[in-house]
């Protein structure tokens, strides 16, 4: 199997947990047809340590250079059986950017043009704006062996693009990814609270493109306060972790740890190596919010009461098309809005727990339907 747009080692720990989800569910897929497996994952080089791992794992490094060169991505196409594209989630859509998009149809176009299966993973869709985007997406789509999408939201998008085939309707892939350790952090009730350096840098640019509609920074101060009266132990939680390079301003956990300089009593939780420590960590709190879709996903998917802090459609998309009702928009909603919707929640928060169970258990039947279509897929290679 060859992944594309999968990440081995991304400062990003939601964009990781996609992989070594998807990893852990064609294992099982490979383990229930008693096949061999072996997987090559085409990933940008990154100082980061790969936390997939394992006899059955081949990391090749992405660049323009490799997908040029006659050795490089067209003789990996030549070799595999079927070809995986996750699009880190998210980013098949023209707001991420020409160049970025442009990428993505010159691999799928390659790989349609050697003949190979082509699975389209759960992912969002869109959206689409440009004529050219739209009508390069419905082609790719069309010629696609299996498409899944993670919410409706993007199955619709999928029709107004007039895609032929409805896509199989599943859930984010992150709910299969297994739990790290669980740490033992004493007996204090834990809200974690998941900060996003992102948003609190005012975005990429520091000029809003995200539409926050509110102050981000402050809104954070007045939950930590607020979970402090409440005689809480914040544990403040970072998802996106960049050492060093021109990711920086998007890190949280620099931003953690300038809020836990600023509000004695909090807890700055550790730098995680990987995704399934974050999700084994976040698995110990007893409330949790966040901004990062996957954290919040991390605690949705272990049974831990959850307000995911919404600043794009992502968020409604995933969480609405399973029942799950306590997201909060940071684009169209006012700090007291969202500051009295988490305070129930809080004080609700055995009930909440009910609605996570069952929300998350319609996730991995629906999660089961791109399994089963997947396993036929590669049963035909």
């Amino acid at each position: 199997m060859l992944l594309l747009l999968h990440s081995t080692r991304s400062h990003n720990l939601g964009v990781g947990a996609l992989s070594v989800a998807q990893v852990a569910i064609l294992r099982d897929v490979a383990s229930n047809l008693g096949r061999t497996l072996q997987i090559t994952l085409a990933d940008y080089p990154d100082a980061r340590e790969s936390y997939i791992t394992g006899d059955d794992i081949r990391i090749v490094p992405l660049s323009g250079k490799w997908i040029k060169a006659r050795a490089g991505y067209w003789a990996e196409l030549r070799q595999t059986d079927a070809v995986i594209d996750i699009g880190g989630g998210d980013s098949f859509a023209d707001i991420y950017g020409t160049k970025r998009l442009r990428l993505m149809f010159v691999l799928k176009a390659l790989a349609h043009l050697a003949g190979k299966p082509y699975v389209f993973a759960p992912q969002t869709v869109g959206p689409f704006t440009k004529r050219t985007s739209r009508v390069a997406a419905r082609m790719h789509l069309n010629r696609c062996a299996l498409v899944a999408v993670r919410d409706e939201p993007s199955r619709d998008h999928m029709a107004e693009l007039g895609v032929k085939a409805p896509p199989i309707l599943a859930s984010d892939v992150a709910l299969r990814m297994p739990a790290g350790e669980r740490p033992a952090l004493g007996d204090a009730t834990k809200v974690g609270l998941n900060v996003s350096g992102l948003l609190m840098a005012g975005g990429y640019t520091g000029r809003n493109e995200f539409g926050i509609g509110l102050d981000y920074p402050a809104l954070i101060d007045d939950l930590i306060a607020y979970f402090h009266t409440q005689k809480a132990e914040v544990h403040l939680i970072p998802h996106v972790i960049v050492p060093d390079g021109p990711m920086v301003g998007e890190d949280d956990f620099r931003a953690c740890e300038a809020l836990a300089a600023r509000h004695p009593g909090t807890v700055l939780a550790p730098a995680f190596a990987n995704p399934s420590a974050a999700k084994g960590y976040i698995s110990a709190m007893d409330f949790f919010l966040g901004a990062r879709m996957h954290a919040c996903i991390a605690a949705f998917s272990t049974g831990v009461p959850v307000v995911p802090m919404a600043y794009s459609r992502k968020f409604a998309g995933l969480f609405g098309s399973l029942g799950y009702t306590r997201t909060v928009d940071c684009t169209s909603q006012d700090a007291e809005t969202i500051k009295a919707a988490v305070a129930d929640a809080w004080v609700n928060r055995t009930l909440v727990a009910r609605e996570v169970d069952q929300a998350a258990d319609r996730g991995r039947m629906r999660l089961r339907r791109y399994e089963d279509a997947l396993r036929g897929v590669l049963a035909k290679t």
